[in-house]
């Protein structure tokens, strides 16, 4: 049965794939983005790193088992593709540039020191400024599961599908990522009105 499946996705035209892709995965690309923006923190880092979960996913489409979670397969691309570029960035040396650095100084803005990004102002106003500095002061790990879980929605079996980690890493990742945000929140918390 399986090989039949197989067959019939390698016999599809290419405006059967193109189709059955747009259909499966196209509506997922918001939270695609959110998930991207989350890791990344960056919009254009978020868009390349969607526009590559895209490409990869339309090129192993073959492989994507019709029927089951579409959302969480594409999950897992963006998120390996997030380590990979990573890991990749990582071990390149620092580059500045200059001609960016040079306009900015010769501009009349120079002197204003705050400037306002509309990214992060919809991401605070969604969960609040506090939570979203917390959320983003967090290591990789424990923000990516917080935000598979709690804003994502994620059940333990699907977290540990798009992790590639046991359910059991799962959930100590996740108890470990909400103590660290209860401790950076605490404060807040207490100016709040909430003692406990």
């Amino acid at each position: 049965m399986e090989e039949n499946r197989e067959n019939i996705r390698k016999d599809l035209s290419k405006a059967e794939k193109d189709a059955q892709f747009e259909k499966e995965f196209m509506p997922l690309i918001d939270s695609l983005y959110n998930f991207a923006y989350r890791l990344t923190l960056d919009e254009d880092d978020a868009n390349d790193l969607v526009q590559e979960t895209y490409l990869k996913a339309y090129r192993f489409f073959n492989s994507y088992e019709q029927g089951t979670n579409a959302k969480a397969w594409l999950f897992r691309i963006l998120k390996n593709s997030f380590i990979n570029d990573f890991r990749k960035k990582s071990k390149e040396p620092s580059k500045v540039d200059y001609q960016e650095v040079e306009s900015y100084y010769n501009s009349d803005d120079v002197d204003e020191s705050i400037t306002t990004d509309l990214r992060i102002e919809s991401l605070q106003e969604m969960i609040g400024d506090e939570v979203a500095t917390a959320l983003n002061a967090l290591a990789v790990d424990f923000r990516t599961i917080i935000i598979l879980c709690d804003l994502e929605g994620f059940t333990y079996e699907e977290m540990a599908k798009i992790l590639d980690i046991p359910i059991g890493t799962v959930r100590s990742r996740l108890h470990r990522a909400r103590n660290l945000l209860k401790e950076k929140l605490k404060a807040y918390a207490g100016t709040m009105g909430y003692n406990k």
